[in-house]
């Protein structure tokens, strides 16, 4: 019997090289374009609280996300788990006494 155990590839080192790259200089780029833009303080110390709302609440729903992921593959395991129990103790010869 062979059992069908989701394939977890991890991420090269590349792709997370370049996942932090294109933060920070995201990250950069908006800073940037706010302390130099031309309004008053108010408006750029405004700017900058919204940028620091929205990526906390980007990592924020990143890490919802994977949590559910992972919820349900921890799930959806032991639901076969126990399947594969149920069919490895299941005899389709045996007869019931009558």
């Amino acid at each position: 019997m062979t059992s069908t155990t989701p394939s977890h590839t991890p991420t090269t080192a590349a792709f997370y090289l370049q996942a932090v790259l294109s933060f920070g200089l995201s990250l950069i780029a908006v800073s940037l374009g706010v302390v130099f833009l031309p309004v008053d303080g108010w408006v750029r110390a405004f700017l900058g609280i919204a940028m620091l709302y929205s990526i906390t609440s980007a990592f924020t729903l990143a890490k919802v996300i994977r949590d559910r992921q992972e919820d349900t593959s921890i799930s959806s395991r032991v639901d076969r788990a126990r399947l594969d129990k149920l069919l490895s103790e299941h005899d389709p010869f045996k007869v019931d006494a009558v």
